[in-house]
């Protein structure tokens, strides 16, 4: 006997079992989750991310999440100062430039390559 289910049968399974699972707890969506694996044989993650999608017309849609709307901290003066400095430090990762970032803008301003305000220093 084949254990194979048809693409059609996969894609209503989706679409029964995601309804599901939007409005479902945690371990009820690890359920969930197992039964798909289970019977359509898609590796884990692609279940997942099948279920965690919205299907329109055949077209899958992601569902928005929420979008944190943060504040721009920075003006136009430091992030020019930042750029001149990344720069100088030949393009550091960001790790290495926030480490690095006191002692070079020291220097930079020392031999007359950076000149900043205090705000823009701070």
């Amino acid at each position: 006997m084949d254990k194979r289910i048809s693409t059609q049968t996969k894609e209503e399974l989706v679409r029964v079992l995601g309804r599901r699972y939007h409005d479902s707890s945690k371990m009820a969506k690890t359920l969930i989750l197992n039964e798909l694996v289970a019977v359509s044989g898609y590796h884990r993650k692609h279940a997942i991310r099948l279920l965690g999608s919205e299907r329109d017309n055949g077209n899958m849609q992601t569902i928005p999440c929420a979008v944190y709307h943060g504040r721009w901290i920075y003006d136009e003066a430091v992030k020019e100062a930042l750029i001149v400095a990344w720069e100088a430090a030949d393009r550091i990762c960001s790790k290495r430039l926030k480490a690095v970032l006191p002692d070079l803008v020291n220097a930079m301003e020392r031999h007359g390559h950076l000149n900043l305000d205090s705000e823009v220093r701070k």
